[in-house]
């Protein structure tokens, strides 16, 4: 973990921003999750060059910045982040970079009546728009204003790309809908490792439960895994759910203990939660994360879903 004297140290030898190239050159934009990369790139096109600081597996509840990451938000001409308190260990940095660079908090667009919240998080929203197509529009659009403010010259491209981006998750946003509505009502329940499902829950009618809260920093006590498994074996729940960017120490632990009670539950699939899936493949994309958790979720509790999702791309490359 950086001291807050290296991040100030940082933050005193990063170039000012009149010493970047000119406004002719790409878009220098640092992204913290996946989720706002892919919207970055697909608004950006040509015209913009994307880093994101986490990878597929990384727990954005938890990252702390390196001094790498230091270096490149100090020298990009726009940072993107989830906010909503997603990246709780960058708080401190981002709010000392805003006045040095550009910093958008695209979860935050989001109208405050549409925002969940949980007991475990205490005067906080749940970050997790994204696990919503019609959420995070509202992210999407946040991104693109924040593109258009920083180069106001390729507004028609960022706008058309956007439309473009917007309309391929209505569609997937659509597609979500019509598979998981075929759950039957009785099996509406998703258990998995922490709660990253909520919006996924009040939009499609899931009863969700996770292991941990609302952040993977919270711990899962014995008490709380000793609920679930009596929960799973006394509703006779058929499958749980691992996600890609937590341990599934906790979800192991659920199926060891309805099986000491004589109840088989398997696991029904991994799940992206607060990371998509390697970079260069379908799960890699926004469109594609969405596409297989509706798909994945569907499939392993019971729908008849098509083996490679709505575009027939699930386990291929972009």
């Amino acid at each position: 973990m950086l001291s807050r004297r290296a991040i100030l140290a940082g933050l005193a030898a990063a170039p000012l921003m009149g010493t970047r190239a000119l406004a002719s050159a790409p878009l220098s934009v640092v992204a913290t999750t996946g989720m706002v990369a892919d919207a970055a790139r697909a608004i950006g096109g040509d015209l913009v060059e994307v880093q994101a600081l986490m990878g597929p597996g990384v727990d954005p509840h938890g990252y702390r910045q390196t001094r790498s990451d230091i270096v490149a938000m100090t020298r990009a001409d726009l940072v993107l982040w989830n906010g909503l308190y997603l990246e709780a260990q960058l708080e401190d940095f981002m709010h000392s970079l805003t006045k040095r660079v550009p910093i958008t908090a695209v979860a935050e667009a989001v109208p405050a009546d549409q925002l969940l919240h949980h007991e475990d998080y205490e005067n906080r929203s749940d970050p997790h728009i994204w696990m919503v197509p019609e959420l995070w529009t509202h992210a999407v659009t946040a991104t693109r204003d924040a593109m258009i403010a920083q180069r106001p010259e390729a507004a028609d491209a960022f706008t058309a790309n956007t439309e473009a981006y917007l309309a391929e998750i209505a569609k997937v946003g659509s597609y979500a809908r019509d598979v998981l509505a075929q759950v039957p009502e009785q099996s509406r329940v998703l258990i998995s490792a922490h709660d990253a499902f909520g919006y996924f829950g009040a939009a499609y009618g899931f009863e969700v439960k996770g292991i941990q809260g609302i952040s993977t920093e919270s711990e899962a006590g014995l008490e709380r895994i000793r609920t679930l498994v009596d929960d799973i074996v006394t509703r006779k729940i058929g499958a749980v759910f691992v996600e890609s960017s937590v341990s599934d120490r906790n979800i192991r632990a659920l199926i060891e203990g309805a099986a000491a009670q004589g109840h088989e539950v398997k696991i029904g699939g991994e799940l992206f939660s607060d990371a998509m899936g390697e970079p260069g493949t379908y799960e890699g994309t926004y469109i594609g994360m969405i596409d297989h958790n509706a798909t994945m979720i569907a499939g392993a509790l019971g729908v008849d879903v098509p083996l490679q999702g709505l575009n027939g791309k699930l386990g291929g490359k972009v």
